[in-house]
Order: C-alpha cells, then sequence, then structure tokens
C-alpha cells in the first residue's frame, strides 16, 4: 500500500507543534511512506490587498497513491491539501489527524474532501460531521515514550525542584520567581524562555527540553482558562505539556482541564496535583510536596508507567490503523511491544 504523509511542520517549526511534527515523522517510519512538506509562497501584491485570500503553496510533486494522510496542527491545515495539484485524483483515500479541533472556524471548505478525519476530543466529533458529512473518529494525542523516556530512574539526581515551560498564569510565575529566585531559597524554579520559539533550532533544542524534565522533579501545568491571554480559543483539551512532563517523571501540579478528554487520558491516581486558587498558598503547598521526595519518586514512576503503557504515540497509530482500515505495519507492532518491556522497569 503506497501512503503519503503531508504536514507543514517541517517547513516553519515551531517549539508549540515539536511533538505534533515527531508523529507525522513516526507515521512516515512506520507506513515507510513518503513525508511531503509544502512550502508556502509569499503573499502576492493581489493577497495582501485583499487579506481573506487563502494561502498559496508551491506545488508539491508526488505521484500520488492509495492513501494521504495530513496530520494537521489546527483545522486550518486542512487546505494542506492544496499544496498537491489534482490531490483528489492522485489518492483513492485522504484522511486527517487534527491536534486543535477545538478552533471550529478553522475548518475551511477542503473539509469535505477528506473521507473521514479523527479530531483530539470527542465534542469536536458531531460538529465536523453535521458540518461537512464526513466520518469524524477520535483520536487523542500523544508522545514519541520509547525515544524520550528517561534512562536515569534515580529520583534523587533530579536537580531541579520546579519546571514550568510555555504558557504560564502571571500570578502563579510572580509568585513562584519572588519565593524562589532569592538568594536565601533553597529551591529551583527553571522557567521559560527555555530556548528558540521558531526556526530549525526548535527541533535540535528539543533533546534539551527533556533533559531538563528528567533532572525536574515538579512540571507545572495549567489548562487554557486559567488566567487567558491573548485572544486565541480557548479549550479544556489535555496539551503536550503535560504527556511531555509525566512522560519524564515529574509530579504535575497547576489546574488540570475539566473534559472528558483529561478524564480518559489523566486516569491513574495523582496524575496530577490541583494547587490552591491563591498563588501564594499554591507556592507553599508546592514547598511542602518538595519535602516528601520519596512521594515524588513513587509517584514518579507511576506517570512513566501510564504513559508507556497508553500514551504513546505507537498506540494512536495502531488505532488509526484500525479506524482507517489500514495494514498494521509488523515494525509498529515490535516497538508496542518494546514499551510494554519499557513499561515494566517502572512497575
Amino acid at each position: 500500500m503506497k501512503i503519503s504523509i503531508l504536514c507543514a511542520g517541517f517547513s516553519k517549526p515551531h517549539v508549540g507543534w515539536v511533538a505534533i511534527d515527531e508523529f507525522a515523522e513516526l507515521l512516515a517510519h512506520y507506513f515507510n511512506a513518503d513525508l511531503l512538506i509544502p512550502t508556502l509562497l509569499e503573499p502576492s501584491f493581489i493577497d495582501r490587498l485583499l487579506p481573506s485570500n487563502k494561502a498559496r503553496y508551491k506545488p508539491l510533486e508526488t505521484e500520488g497513491g492509495d492513501v494521504l494522510i495530513v496530520v494537521a496542527h489546527g483545522p486550518t491545515d486542512l487546505v494542506l491539501i492544496n499544496s498537491i495539484p489534482n490531490c483528489r485524483k492522485k489518492y483513492k483515500k485522504i484522511f486527517a489527524w487534527i491536534t486543535d479541533s477545538y478552533f471550529y472556524a478553522g475548518f475551511p471548505r477542503e473539509t469535505s474532501s477528506y473521507d473521514a478525519v479523527t479530531v483530539t476530543a470527542h465534542e469536536d466529533m458531531e460538529v465536523v460531521k453535521d458540518k461537512f458529512g464526513i466520518e469524524v473518529f477520535n483520536v487523542y494525542q500523544g508522545a514519541d515514550c520509547l525515544r524520550w523516556v528517561p534512562n536515569n530512574t534515580n529520583y534523587i539526581d533530579r536537580s531541579i525542584d520546579i519546571i514550568g515551560f510555555g504558557r504560564m498564569p502571571p500570578s502563579y510565575q510572580n509568585a513562584l520567581k519572588k519565593e524562589m529566585h532569592d538568594a536565601a531559597s533553597p529551591y529551583l524554579y527553571l522557567h521559560s524562555p527555555l530556548g528558540a520559539i521558531v526556526g530549525p533550532d526548535v527541533h535540535i533544542e528539543r533533546g534539551m527540553l527533556f533533559k531538563l524534565l528528567h533532572r525536574s522533579k515538579i512540571s507545572l501545568a495549567f489548562h487554557l482558562y486559567v488566567e487567558p491571554q491573548g485572544d486565541r480559543p480557548r479549550s479544556m483539551m489535555v496539551t503536550s505539556r503535560w504527556f511531555e512532563s509525566l512522560l519524564s517523571g515529574c509530579v504535575v501540579a497547576g489546574h488540570r482541564p475539566i473534559s472528558r478528554m483529561a478524564e480518559d487520558i489523566l486516569c491513574w491516581p495523582n496524575a496530577t496535583v490541583e494547587l490552591p486558587a491563591n498563588p501564594i498558598e499554591a507556592v507553599d503547598k508546592l514547598k511542602d510536596m518538595l519535602e516528601n521526595v520519596d512521594q515524588l519518586a513513587h509517584q514518579s514512576k507511576i506517570n512513566i508507567y501510564n504513559m508507556l503503557m497508553h500514551h504513546d504515540w505507537r498506540y494512536r497509530i495502531e488505532s488509526m490503523c484500525t479506524i482507517f482500515n489500514l495494514p498494521i505495519p509488523s515494525l509498529l507492532k515490535e516497538d508496542l511491544d518494546k514499551l510494554a518491556l519499557k513499561a515494566s522497569q517502572f512497575q
């Protein structure tokens, strides 16, 4: 079966989408597929006059095949099929896996050209199905656990007490900095910016992030309704930071999303720790947690085990094979066995 993977992330890398780009790479690896990367053309004079004009791409050269899978950062990426001339004629089936599917306004008319898509929240399924008349399934996000699982399981070696990367609620950020950056404080709080935001370095620095997480005891994570910033759509989705932190063996503290997605994904005891609404009280609770090293070490192993057993991208690929009626690659089966074997080390 001839399969192609289409993903825009590698053309303009962004640190917030590296995990999704890794998923595209894994799909290409297991299906022995071409990884197609579209090139966005600079807007013409007319495009600048008419900002509603659609993005234009340099035509991708491909012979097509049996299946095209679009790995979409959000619904707007579904227009990527326009980068392949006569795309619908070149592929027998066209599918998509969509990350930020809660952004309903971003679904373009091209959505109806797909045979089926997957969304990351159950709540988004009917909206897309009703509007575009295509099959819609639910497949959650994940992480490349085999690649990024910690090698050092000695919790005593974790020298960073708390890490906060990416978007942080300002009040919590200010309280933590005021308390823990003081020279008299015994605690180390490491926070963003941790590296490049855009450009090719975000892929190079991916390993740096995980090395920092592997050396951290507690990782902070807050859902998008906690002190929202900017005008981006709000959601209760479980984003990459939860997967990356739990896989790294951090104890995750903050405010978990209130959603079916969160209940399904963060399903083991103490997968997250809720902090008080008052940031000063939250800092005190974090300090209390840091005093109980044995409990943190125990939870660390539980978190890694559950990530390896439930939330690796390879499980998502297996689900997509079932949903889209694709053969399960033998190499994928072998690596699923490796996940179970690796998980047994953390029981």
